[in-house]
């Protein structure tokens, strides 16, 4: 059988984090590069430290990497994560695929002409 949730529960992690708009429009913001917290924190009507708690959730969820320069808080994103979600996600994807394949299948069967009956007259 696959296996379609790592062991460390990080899947359940990664979809928690996901599930925020705001931590979505985060780490859209760091697929351009790395950014500080306050760069992070800038589109949104939130303080830094509300701010540090949506990227503590993309740390527990291995999405974001911080690290410290003086004061300074960079945060860069981490690819990895999403890959296993999107295996995941890939899977029910398949799954759905395949089953409107069969539904699709079906459907033009029943909309297909039926063979006449021969007139006994």
């Amino acid at each position: 059988m696959v296996e379609l949730q790592p062991a460390d529960g990080r899947l359940d992690a990664v979809f928690h984090a996901l599930g925020d708009a705001t931590r979505r429009q985060m780490l859209r913001s760091l697929s351009g590069g790395q950014r500080t917290v306050g760069e992070l924190a800038a589109p949104f009507d939130m303080s830094l430290a509300a701010a540090s708690k949506h990227i503590k959730a993309l740390e527990r969820a291995g999405l974001v990497r911080r690290t410290i320069q003086g004061r300074t808080h960079l945060c860069r994103l981490e690819a990895r994560p999403l890959e296993d979600a999107h295996e995941w996600i890939g899977f029910y994807q398949r799954f759905w695929g395949d089953r409107l394949d069969i539904l699709e299948t079906l459907l033009r069967q029943e909309d297909a002409p039926k063979p006449s009956q021969g007139d006994d007259q």
